[in-house]
């Protein structure tokens, strides 16, 4: 049944680069129409296309084809499809070579080299975390202390900072990540008329000076895509660019969910950090330890019911 599963996945893959359920929202097609409009070949799109009506992504009424209401709802417009669609990519192609991580316990892929040889890809990656902030953020932002200064540990597409400034005046924000993260955020910055009040630092955030004295520094989706122990160290500087009273907020993956789809993504997710990037979704009890060993403090964990099986978890520098 794996190989079944996998080949109707794969096949939906083909799909949604081919545009057929695009084309088939909202006018069903027959086989030699959709091969027409999406100019392939009339045998390999009607194969494809009984190959999608027995996996449940398409429905046939006499010779002509459309999408299953799931189908339109998810996968025949620019939404949801996009993730697939990037998912696609890097199962398919980005996974080979997990048998020499797994063997060797080092990443064998550099994924943000992958990426950036890709840029279509590269671009959907941004856009989709972009896409994701937003639908997060009124709840995200409702639990993270402000004051006049943060400062913003990867978080290319700046919508959170964008959103605290906006609700907090007299706040300041300063966003690090690399510059086609950054490249995402400069437009959101100046789309939100925030440029004097955001400032976007392209570079390598372990190298780069954090700074001192911020309010809050937050590490939305960073320490899973790292190894533990260079988690230690950017916590420690984290820590020491904070001022007295100020928090630290982090964003991660729940190891593990009551909910069993998520609980698998959880777990193929890690998997996919690890042989991307030598990381992997971590325990809160390991992420707490690390940020104990920093000199922080107070440390408490907020389940999100925008996105369940992911939290925040905030901790505080000792006055």
């Amino acid at each position: 049944m794996d190989l079944i599963a996998t080949a109707g996945y794969r096949a939906m893959a083909a799909a949604l680069r081919l545009g057929v359920f695009a084309a088939l929202s909202p006018t069903p097609l027959t086989a030699p129409q959709l091969a027409t409009t999406l100019d392939t070949d009339p045998r390999g799109t009607a194969l494809l296309a009984e190959a999608l009506v027995a996996f449940g992504y398409l429905e046939r009424e006499g010779d002509t084809y459309s999408n299953t209401a799931p189908t339109e709802k998810w996968l025949s417009g620019k939404g949801y499809s996009e993730v697939d669609r990037f998912w696609s990519t890097v199962l398919f192609e980005s996974w080979d070579g997990l048998e020499d991580s797994i063997r060797t316990g080092k990443p064998a892929l550099d994924f943000y080299g992958w990426l950036s040889d890709r840029p279509e890809t590269l671009e959907r990656f941004q856009r989709m975390l972009s896409s994701h902030a937003d639908s997060i953020a009124p709840e995200v932002t409702t639990h993270v202390p402000t004051g006049s200064s943060l400062l913003d540990i990867g978080g290319g597409h700046a919508k959170y900072a964008i959103r605290l400034c906006k609700a907090n005046p007299t706040l300041h924000a300063t966003v690090i990540d690399l510059p086609e993260a950054l490249a995402v955020g400069e437009e959101a910055v100046t789309a939100a008329a925030l440029t004097d009040r955001i400032t976007l630092r392209p570079g390598d955030y372990d190298e780069l000076d954090l700074g001192a004295d911020h309010d809050t520094i937050l590490l939305f989706n960073v320490v899973h895509g790292r190894p533990a122990e260079a988690n230690r160290t950017l916590l420690t500087r984290a820590a020491a660019a904070l001022r007295p009273g100020g928090s630290v907020v982090l964003l991660e993956h729940d190891e593990h969910s009551e909910d069993r789809a998520g609980d698998a993504f959880a777990r193929v997710f890690s998997l996919n950090l690890f042989h991307g990037q030598g990381g992997q979704v971590y325990p809160t009890t390991e992420i707490e330890d690390w940020l104990h060993t920093a000199g922080l403090t107070t440390i408490t964990t907020h389940p999100l019911t925008t996105s369940p099986g992911q939290s925040l978890i905030t901790a505080t520098k000792p006055t």
